[in-house]
């Protein structure tokens, strides 16, 4: 990963630094960082009407599930393990692929392929589902909130800006999501005394009990899996930010996530005999905005909308880095791509941005409201997550670590992620079965270029260059021939240094040679 020149200081994103610590608060963490937004309103519709645990058992073994989950998946696989596996710099399940295709397993580019666009996919939901989920929020005073045009007029502003870098937008975000954070503690302290038990949920005994003894524990752990969608575009955003700078942020967040899931959990707890607050087993009111005092809901929701703007740039930073791997794994059509900042890293892909914004425009005026968005988000980054631990597992052999530790870890995550996936597959005919097109489409043009590329280099004829050298320098000294240029330039795409696609050679001596003072051969 390159280094940067700002401001006249130089910054280098791989070391620790107050600069990089603060965007990656305003780049990686916005995803992850919104999800108590819908997350236990989420949690408290998935109980249903039929359910008859106690309803302070079940919010504890719901609570004990985020903190559990946060703590095994986007801690210990992600921010620990995850982010040791950078392909120069480069974060995300294709640069993970990259350091594992020369294994010689040919059937890991179909596992890169099917995660790469589930995760693509999840990039389109989660822009529409955080700022729509942050806009509802006006509806507390005013019911006839046009809630789908102001979502998409702010869509639209979050992606034109990102022509102006993720260094720009990191350095303006990062502030906001400190607050945001700060913001989120505080309101989770403010209501712990109200229910002191609630700390139990630290004891992985209440989440066992919840899915052990609920009816609908598959649908409560589809509403759980919300809390940590977000682990994967942490882990492409890698390249963005540095992993040291993403890991000291990562304590200062999850601290906050939980304080304020816990305030929630604390405040339904005193408030669910109300009456109105549940009718027919859904919630009226959000958990979120429920904690707030009501001289609070209006700055909140401004602040709320504010964080979900910064949430979509995890998604969006994270599906540039993950269609930049892609081109260059031969993986997708090579696009124009800018670098605003000057670092490697942080990228700017044109095409890709406004088709981004016009699948999220579409998502928005099909389902028109969260909740039904809630029903279509979480089934793809399933699948992106599973792809993700089988490459890790191959990294892990190729790293020659320890076997026991590689297999405890294969069945810790394959077990967790399956059962998530089994939790969300249930949704496909929800809404779910939009990313799953989605998807699919986006892994069958991958599938189709690579195996398209891969016949077409079957065809391709190379040639040793030390063969044509000195006819190459003979044609230098040769004035009689017209000088073309100075310096000549060719990218090749040749596996040997010293080999070269014929056609090249073709282009120099052939027909009208072309001499020049010198002669670059560049490898891609």
């Amino acid at each position: 990963m390159a280094d940067v020149i700002e401001g006249g200081h130089h910054l280098d994103l791989k070391k620790l630094s107050l600069v990089g610590v603060l965007v990656s608060l305003g780049i990686v963490f916005g995803d992850i960082g919104t999800s108590p937004l819908y997350v236990m309103k989420a949690i408290v519709n998935a109980r249903g009407t039929e359910n008859s645990m106690p309803f302070n058992e079940y919010i504890e073994g719901a609570l004990s599930c985020i903190i559990w989950t946060l703590t095994l998946q986007t801690t210990l696989k992600y921010v620990i393990i995850a982010l040791r596996a950078d392909n120069k710099g480069e974060g995300g399940i294709l640069a993970l692929f990259s350091l594992v295709k020369n294994l010689k397993k040919r059937w890991l580019y179909l596992i890169a392929i099917i995660g790469a666009a589930a995760l693509i996919a999840d990039g389109v939901i989660t822009p529409s589902l955080t700022v729509m989920s942050a806009i509802e929020g006006l509806e507390i005073y005013n019911p006839h909130t046009p809630v789908v045009p102001i979502t998409i007029a702010i869509l639209i502003v979050i992606f034109v800006v990102q022509q102006f870098g993720t260094s720009f937008i990191g350095k303006f975000f990062g502030p906001i999501m400190v607050i945001w954070f700060l913001i989120l503690g505080g309101l989770g302290i403010s209501h712990l005394s109200e229910n002191f038990e609630i700390l139990r949920s630290f004891n992985p005994y209440y989440a066992y009990k919840l899915i052990v003894d609920s009816p609908s524990a598959i649908v409560i752990l589809g509403a759980v899996f919300l809390c940590t969608t977000g682990a994967e575009a942490l882990y492409s955003d890698l390249g963005h930010c540095g992993a040291k700078n993403i890991r000291v942020s990562w304590a200062f967040v999850k601290i906050m996530l939980i304080l304020n899931y816990l305030g929630q959990g604390s405040w339904l707890l005193s408030n669910y005999t109300k009456e109105g607050l549940i009718s027919k087993g859904l919630i009226t009111i959000n958990p979120f905005f429920g904690i707030m005092e009501s001289w609070m809901i209006l700055p909140g929701v401004i602040l709320a909308t504010a964080a979900a703007i910064i949430a979509s740039q995890a998604l969006i930073t994270g599906s540039f880095t993950i269609f930049s791997e892609a081109m260059s794994l031969n993986l997708w059509p090579n696009q124009k791509i800018n670098y605003p900042s000057g670092v490697k890293g942080q990228m700017y892909i044109p095409r890709i941005n406004w088709g981004l914004l016009f699948l999220c425009v579409i998502v928005v005026l099909h389902f028109k409201e969260s909740i039904k968005m809630e029903a279509a988000y979480g089934l793809s980054i399933t699948v992106t997550m599973l792809m993700t631990t089988v490459l890790l597992v191959f990294w892990l052999l190729k790293k020659r670590v320890n076997k026991f530790f590689i297999l405890l870890f294969a069945l810790t995550y394959m077990s967790i992620e399956l059962g998530f996936f089994s939790a969300n597959i249930i949704k496909f005919f929800e809404g779910g079965w939009i990313t799953v097109v989605l998807a699919g489409f986006i892994g069958i043009c991958m599938y189709s270029w690579f195996n398209g590329r891969s016949i077409k280099a079957k065809f391709i004829n190379f040639v040793k260059i030390n063969k044509y050298v000195a006819i190459i320098k003979d044609m230098k000294l040769d004035e009689t021939i017209p000088k073309y240029c100075t310096n000549l330039a060719y990218l090749s795409r040749a596996k040997y240094n010293d080999e070269v696609e014929a056609k090249i050679i073709y282009s120099i001596i052939k027909k009208q040679p072309k001499r020049a003072d010198h002669y670059f051969i560049l490898s891609i």
